[in-house]
């Protein structure tokens, strides 16, 4: 009487139970926080540039070019000084040099930003130079920062008198760290805009979705949906606190993103191929080996016999060998997996040309569905 019972309840739990016996017992999925895997639009660098000079070179700066010269005069005028007409001083200790750097997002009046100096012209070397007060402009031409400082340069250059020259990395490049001070904020948009707009550093649909459901998921309704496999749009309320609160959550939602499409990728002029683990293989043999036809030349000097009258004459003589390398032909079944792939190979010793012309030939024959992207 007991036994059926309990066989009756086993049966009426056991569409309650599987469902979770199945959860424990799959492994789970690698999840990734949502800031991992992209940005929201409109908080992004903004790139600056400036046009400078930069004095207190050891005799290796740009000597008399004439836009270097105008710089310097434009310089000077700064402190009332009005260089004579006609007059072109020969800047060698002095370089015209352009100034980069980034703007991040929300940086605001007085923060320091780290900035790149570059040479424009003949300057050989900026080692132990200092840059002059340059104004930093982004893309509509406005300021946005000011530059100026001691250059940090970790290239060496040496020439000699008969022409000779010695250089250790790039000596006419170097780095002002915290030598720009940021004069203007930028407006992000990101609290007046209607909707707030997450973007995939990777276009995929299925990740978009997932990332839309596990933002409704954290906050338990259906402010998020996927506009492409690039784009989510988040409803919001207006207001920078706000905002910021929830996005701040939602960069730290943990998701599982879609597995990478199969790729293989081959860099013809290193011989690098790099498969990855999505890439499968459909039933092929493949048989691959080397012919080499090698012709040797070995002249032989003929000697005629004495008193003869004859001429001593050059005879040619010509060998020809073949060489066939014989190596087995490789039997990939249905499904092969990237371990599979690389097993075979290496044991036919297949150097990484002839992987890439393996690889191609099993994408032509249609058994390896995947993208060849050849570099």
């Amino acid at each position: 009487m007991i036994r059926p019972l309990l066989l009756r309840l086993f049966r009426l739990l056991l569409p309650i139970f599987a469902p979770l016996c199945a959860l424990v017992a799959a492994p789970a999925a690698q999840a990734e926080r949502v800031k991992d895997l992209g940005t929201f639009q409109g908080v992004r660098p903004n790139q600056l540039t400036g046009y400078g000079i930069v004095v207190g070179l050891a005799g290796t700066g740009d000597d008399s070019i004439e836009y270097a010269t105008q710089g310097m005069k434009g310089v000077v005028s700064r402190f009332g000084l009005t260089l004579p007409q006609g007059v072109n001083p020969a800047l060698k200790n002095a370089a015209a040099v352009l100034v980069t750097a980034d703007l991040p997002a929300f940086a605001k009046p007085g923060q320091r930003l780290d900035v790149t100096v570059s040479a424009l012209g003949k300057s050989k070397s900026l080692r132990g130079g200092t840059l002059i007060l340059t104004p930093l402009r982004g893309a509509d031409n406005e300021i946005y920062g000011m530059a100026q400082g001691n250059l940090a340069v970790g290239g060496l250059g040496v020439s000699g008198a008969d022409g000779s020259q010695v250089s250790v990395n790039i000596p006419s490049a170097g780095r002002i760290p915290g030598g720009a001070t940021v004069e203007r904020a930028v407006a992000t948009g990101f609290d007046t805009a209607p909707t707030l707009t997450f973007n995939l550093a990777e276009a995929d649909l299925t990740t978009a979705l997932r990332v839309a459901d596990g933002v409704n998921h954290a906050f338990g309704d259906r402010r998020a949906r996927a506009m492409d496999a690039v784009s989510i749009a988040i409803d919001a309320a207006p207001g920078a606190e706000d905002r910021i609160m929830m996005m701040g959550m939602i960069e730290n939602i943990e998701i599982s993103p879609a597995d990478a499409p199969a790729k293989v990728i081959v860099n013809a002029r290193t011989g690098t191929v790099v498969i990855n683990g999505a890439v499968k293989i459909h039933p092929a043999a493949v048989a691959h080996g080397k012919l080499t036809v090698s012709v040797n030349e070995s002249p032989r000097i003929s000697q005629p016999a004495p008193f003869s009258q004859g001429q001593t004459a050059v005879e040619q003589s010509t060998s020809i060998s073949i060489d066939e390398q014989k190596k087995p032909m490789i039997n990939f079944k249905g499904g092969a997996s990237l371990a599979d792939i690389v097993k075979a190979v290496n044991a036919i010793g297949a150097s990484p040309a002839d992987m890439v012309a393996i690889l191609e030939a099993l994408k032509q024959a249609g058994a390896m569905k995947a993208e060849l992207v050849v570099l």
